[in-house]
């Protein structure tokens, strides 16, 4: 085990492991760790939890659990549970991988490719009134590359998000 969990807050080695799995895998997406936790423990969890159940059993700040919470439910990856015990709201996972992917692609990849248009158009500014030398056939070259691979994404997206049913 990598050691992002601590195991002395009451989870289990399973636990601990199946949430230390989900933290490497949002390391890689660059988001932030506790997102890996919160979805991680939910997983593994044979019921819903509550916010507040979610920050006892990892030690994580109210603050942190409900960003986290709401960035997960914003990429479809956490629902609320018809559970209710008062005023508290208790969460589950959704496990399926269509919904996780495509709720990225939703919420995480197109926002960045429809920003990346306008600096594209910024850039191509940029290199129209550089002057003539090869520096600016350099950059020329590079930002006809990001183009085209603007334009695949542009196309191959939408596929994947249709074929996952998102």
């Amino acid at each position: 085990m990598s050691g992002d969990v601590d195991v002395e807050i009451g989870l289990s080695d399973f636990e601990s492991l199946v949430i230390d799995f989900f933290c490497d895998g949002v390391k890689i997406l660059g988001l932030p760790k506790s997102i890996g936790e919160i979805y991680g423990l939910l997983f593994v969890s044979q019921g819903a939890l509550s916010l507040d159940d979610l920050v006892d059993r990892l030690g994580i700040s109210k603050g942190s659990a409900s960003q986290g919470l709401k960035m997960l439910r914003e990429l479809g990856a956490v629902r609320a549970s018809d559970a209710v015990e008062g005023r508290k709201m208790y969460y589950e996972p959704d496990v399926e991988l269509k919904q996780l992917v495509g709720g990225f692609i939703k919420e995480q990849v197109r926002p960045h490719l429809a920003s990346g248009e306008g600096k594209l158009a910024d850039l191509k500014k940029m290199v129209e009134e550089m002057p003539g030398d090869t520096r600016s056939d350099f950059y020329a070259g590079r930002l006809e590359r990001l183009g085209r691979w603007s334009k695949r994404a542009r196309v191959v997206l939408p596929l994947l998000q249709k074929f996952l049913g998102r």
